[in-house]
């Protein structure tokens, strides 16, 4: 996918098949982006804090995952 060469992209964690990332679009507002395997989630800033609040939830079930 070719990006607006305004957008700046800044690189979370990249893994063989996980990348997340955030993108400064260029009106300044941040975006947020998860691509887990052939699946991508993006985020607006309210839905992300949404979505850390949930997964850290999540999280928390699955205490002998780390």
């Amino acid at each position: 996918m070719k990006e607006n060469e305004d957008t700046k992209v800044k690189t979370i964690i990249e893994t063989d098949d996980c990348f997340a990332y955030t993108a400064e679009e260029p009106d300044g507002e941040i975006t947020y982006h998860l691509q887990i395997n052939n699946v991508t989630l993006h985020f607006f800033n309210e839905e992300w804090q949404i979505a850390l609040k949930f997964l850290k939830e999540v999280v928390k079930e699955f205490p002998d995952s780390n």
